[in-house]
Order: structure tokens, then sequence, then C-alpha cells
């Protein structure tokens, strides 16, 4: 076996002085191919991911000074909100889908394979990139909804609610004593800054987006009822399970389920039609027969357009289709005699 032999003669002081050289630096020429990816994303305001207290401020990226906004304050600006669902629980793929633009991640736990602990990671990468997160709890229950507002996501999203009942509970989960059920960490926790954010306390009910989910036949019969409890701020349509609870698993875009889904997002509009500040905003999935362009015309606040999980798969399905159509083509040996790429790039370009 071979051994490496160390001198502490080598590592005297002296021998570390560095040596004048007349050496200049070369600057080699850009590839006249290579295009920088800011010409193609434009940096967005930086915005504040945890729950923290309105009276710090962020910078932006031109180094100007600004409050926060977080995803509720947007939503009441009248903004529209594009985001993404993210099941893999990959902090890299989190990372890439934050600073690509996205205003929101969902991390996914009720059908992503990640807990707690996967969440925390898909957060931190997304704090980094300065995008915030949204957590979808596998259930409806108080100690998911403890463990998850602990880690200090922007919002949370609580599954399969049928009912005003079912959407009171939801909203307790979110809020301490008196006003809930959620209990106390908050000394320790993320969401609090380790408890360095003295206003924490004052702020966390104001900033923090609540989400309730319908997704049945009869939570649909009860949604302005839902869309109306005081602490809903967003009412997320759950298209496939709805399409489910209706017989046509196969078939989402059947003309009855559209019908439902319809008189679903009419019902969730009428309330914030009331005035007076109440009722929720309309937030749902894009679907090939249902496109985010057409849903933003229906009244949708929030649309979430992709699942990280589904990009990955049509773009290795895409590759592996693209390569065995060249293979089969007679007129490849001849592209590549003449030296012809066209105008596909490779993938990493």
């Amino acid at each position: 076996m071979a051994t490496l032999a160390f001198f502490t003669s080598s590592l005297h002081p002296k021998t570390l002085t560095p040596k004048p050289t007349s050496q200049t630096l070369i600057h080699l020429p850009k590839s006249p191919n290579f295009k920088s990816l800011t010409s193609i994303i434009k940096p967005k305001p930086l915005i504040s991911p945890p729950i923290r207290s309105t009276t710090t401020t962020t910078t932006t990226i031109s180094d100007t000074t600004t409050t926060p906004q977080t995803l509720k304050t947007r939503l009441k600006n009248g903004e529209t909100l594009y985001g993404l669902f993210l099941l893999s629980f990959s902090p890299t793929l989190a990372e890439i889908a934050a600073l690509s633009g996205y205003d929101f991640v969902v991390v996914d736990m009720e059908h992503g394979p990640g807990g707690i602990v996967e969440a925390l990671a898909c957060l931190h990468a997304l704090a980094a990139a300065r995008t915030p997160a949204i957590i979808r709890l596998p259930e409806s229950d108080p100690a998911w909804a403890k463990k998850a507002l602990d880690l200090g996501p922007q919002g949370i999203m609580f599954p399969m609610i049928e009912n005003q009942k079912m959407a009171k509970k939801a909203v307790s989960y979110c809020k301490f004593p008196p006003n809930g059920v959620r209990g106390s960490a908050h000394t320790v926790v993320r969401a609090s800054d380790y408890g360095i954010d003295n206003g924490y306390l004052s702020n966390y009910e104001d900033e923090l987006l609540i989400m309730c989910q319908v997704e049945s036949e009869e939570g649909v019969k009860k949604i302005e009822e839902i869309a109306m409890v005081d602490g809903v701020d967003c009412v997320q349509m759950g298209p496939l399970d709805l399409s489910a609870s209706m017989g046509y698993l196969w078939d989402p875009g059947h003309k009855k389920v559209k019908e439902v889904l319809r008189t679903a997002e009419k019902g969730v509009l009428k309330t914030t039609e009331k005035g007076g500040g109440g009722g929720a905003f309309l937030s749902g999935f894009a679907m090939p027969h249902d496109r985010p362009e057409e849903m933003r015309l229906r009244g949708y606040h929030m649309i979430s357009g992709a699942v990280d999980i589904g990009l990955f798969r049509s773009a290795c399905v895409e590759d592996v289709k693209r390569f065995k159509s060249l293979l089969a083509s007679d007129e490849d040996d001849e592209e590549v005699d003449n030296g012809k790429d066209g105008d596909e790039k490779y993938w990493s370009e």
C-alpha cells in the first residue's frame, strides 16, 4: 500500500511567502453559442419566505430596501400567482424551481414521499432563493399542522375539506390559544427565527396563508360556507379527486366534472364579491384540458401549473424519444457527416 509522507519543514511560515510573478490573467473568449440564463430569467424582487415580522426589511437585487411582501399581501393587491408542486422532496429541484421564477412552491406531504425532515430541507433551499413555500399536509390534523407550521412556511394547505366545521377546525390548528389550539414552542422553532424574531406572535396570523382544499362533490355543495369561514384565505380546487368522487377517475376533463367545477368556482368567487373583506381567493391546478391562462380569466388568483416529477418525466421521455428517432432516421448519418447541428442545442446549453 502506498503511503504519504508529510514533512513538517514544508509547513514552516517562511515557505508560504508568495513569490512575485509577472504573469497576467488571460481572459478566454466566451463561446459564441453560449447564451446567459440572465437574458431568459429576469430577476424578481426578494420576498421573505418564512413567516416573519413585517418590521424586517429585505433587499432587492437592485439593492433597494423594501418591505417584504407575503403571498397573502400580494393576493390582496390583486396579483395572480403562479406556482409549482414539489413531490420529489429534492432540495435541488426546489432550488431550481425557485430560481426559475415561480411565485411559490408547494411542498406536497400528501402525495410526496417525504415528511417533516425532508420538507425542512426543501424549505431551506427555497428560502435561499427567496421563494415562499406552502406545505400541503397529509391530512387535516392538528399534530401535522403544528409540526408543519413550526417550520415557517408562508402557507399551509389542508386536503379534503368538505364542510364549514372542518374548515373552522383547520383554521384553529393554525392559531395559538385563545384563538385556536396550536401547540406553542414559538421561542425555539424556525417559524420565529428560533425565537430571534420578536414580532412573530404579533404578525403570524396576518401573514400566514391558510388554504382549504375542496375536492369532492360533498365539498362543492358546501363551498360557499367553507370560503366564508373567518381565517380561510384560499379555496384550492382538486380536480382529480373531484372527478374520482363523481365516478370519472380516468376522465377529469369529462363534461359533468367541468360543470361541477364551474359551479364550485362561482361559489368561491361569489364570497369575495359580497364585499366587507370576507370570502376567499380561488386557487387551483392547471390541467391539459384546462390551461393556466383560461383559469386566470375565470377568476383564479393562485394557479399551480406543473409538478416537478411530471416535468422531469416529460423531459426524460422526450429526450429518449428524440434520441431513438435519430437512430432510426436515414438522414442522421448524412447530417453528422456534413457537420450540421441544426437549431437544436445540447441539453446542457
